[in-house]
């Protein structure tokens, strides 16, 4: 792995976008890649800055983001990336530069949403690579926003929701990757800038054939590089270290522990939507009425405006009683490979999404904004693997839901589908799979720069 002076020869600079959806799968890529002999390097932002404790084998070089605190606090996405790709560029391209002087940087892989590193690395001769860690059907639907705006389908009125996209199946416009700013825009110039490869030499994907065929097959036939789907990441990397930003809560295994196999319904909206305390109550006094035992994530900021459960309804806390557990965050992997559960209410992040698939576990759909809706059509219409909910969060529906997955003949059909689906994403992970050779291209790729 070294060449003469004792520099390292396969040196591989990782750019994470600094949100844990993005956050997440670059690590396991990381992982990945140095089970293959591969030196890493992780150049990230001072906002949301991963954890070099979990990851001893990295080095972790951070970089001046220019964000300010009231930014941070804006919660407004869309600003935030802008800003980064923005204030980041002259930052990346000196410690990338001090790199190559005293180290040999076999290739930059960068988050799709991260482009300013592609800018850097082509100035400094170095190759890249795209991370793409959403859907390939995800990426359809983003680059159609400019067709469907210049056919004057964006934006696009309420009647249209349930209508179906034109040349977009299985979409309707309600399925569409909306962001989650109204400033459509700013959305159209981050699509753009995202997914307009100008010199990166190859696109990882944080999928699989078995799960997105259609679309990847349509991607390659309009891409001039190789694209390699070597998902799930989190099953391929070998490492079991967090990547979690927030402290995880080992305690609710416990709890799950005594509950009975396939009974209890784990909810979490992940690490990024919020929702008022009305909503919250909703959903509780649903989980509560429903009967079946939960393991609920109410984390920290969920709620608008509290700091936790403090904005709960008097009386709910006693109502939940021993069914329900209520935590700040937990190890998700593990808890969706937990035999007692059976079930998860789910805001349908990608991520989400796949640890459920490679358990077996049926979901209730709540999407919020983006990818999220993207994904939920492909759970509840194409796979067939969970519900979605239409409806508003009300306590009856919610209720109503929950039986369905969890008690009803539906949710034996959902969980058998599941199962199906399980194994074929199993197969696709099996030497001479689709994602196993995937993976033995990409490396070998990486070795040619």
């Amino acid at each position: 792995m070294k060449n003469n002076g004792g520099r390292l020869r396969h040196q591989i600079v990782l750019v994470p976008c600094p949100f844990q959806g993005h956050i997440t799968p670059m690590l396991q890529l990381g992982h990945i890649l140095h089970s293959k002999g591969f030196s890493i390097t992780v150049v990230h932002t001072q906002f949301n800055s991963p954890n070099p404790i979990h990851h001893p084998h990295f080095r972790f070089l951070s970089i001046p983001d220019g964000l300010s605190d009231q930014i941070i606090a804006s919660g407004n996405i869309l600003t935030i990336l802008s800003l980064i790709n923005v204030n980041c560029r002259a930052h990346f391209k000196q410690v990338l530069a001090d790199q190559i002087g005293s180290e040999i940087v076999c290739c930059v892989i960068y988050d799709e949403l991260m482009y300013f590193s592609e800018f850097a690395a082509n100035q400094l001769n170095v190759s890249s690579i795209i991370l793409r860690t959403t859907s390939a059907a995800t990426c359809l639907g983003r680059v159609a926003f400019h067709r469907l705006k210049q056919q004057g389908l964006i934006p696009f009125q309420d009647s249209m929701l349930q209508s179906p996209v034109p040349d977009l199946q299985p979409f309707r416009f309600k399925d569409l990757p909306t962001p989650f700013s109204r400033n459509m825009e700013a959305f159209l110039a981050l699509v753009h800038n995202a997914y307009s490869n100008r010199t990166s030499s190859a696109i990882i994907w944080n999928t699989m054939e078995c799960l997105d065929e259609f679309s990847l097959a349509q991607i390659r036939q309009e891409s001039h590089i190789p694209i390699f789907p070597i998902g799930p990441l989190h099953k391929i990397a070998s490492s079991s270290s967090s990547t979690s930003l927030l402290k995880e809560d080992i305690g609710c295994i416990e709890w799950l522990d005594k509950q009975a196999n396939n009974s209890v319904l784990y909810v979490s909206w992940g690490s990024v939507a919020t929702a008022d305390d009305q909503e919250i109550a909703e959903m509780a006094w649903g989980l509560v009425n429903s009967k079946q035992p939960f393991l609920w994530v109410v984390r920290p900021g969920l709620i608008r405006g509290s700091q936790w459960i403090e904005a709960f309804p008097e009386g709910l806390t006693e109502a939940v009683g021993e069914r329900g557990c209520i935590v700040k965050w937990v190890p998700q992997k593990k808890v969706l490979g937990h035999g007692a559960v059976g079930g998860f209410l789910s805001h349908c992040g990608w991520n989400s999404v796949l640890e459920s698939i490679c358990e077996g576990i049926p979901m209730i759909c709540k999407p919020n904004f983006g990818d999220q809706r993207v994904n939920a059509r492909y759970v509840s219409h194409v796979w067939r693997i969970g519900l979605e909910m239409d409806d508003e969060m009300e306590r009856g529906n919610i209720e109503i839901a929950v039986r369905r997955l969890m008690v009803e003949e539906e949710g034996l059909e959902l969980r058998k589908n599941a199962k199906i689906l399980k194994d074929k994403v199993e197969a696709g992970l099996q030497n001479g799979g689709p994602s196993s050779n995937s993976l033995n291209d990409l490396a070998a790729k990486i070795m040619s720069f």
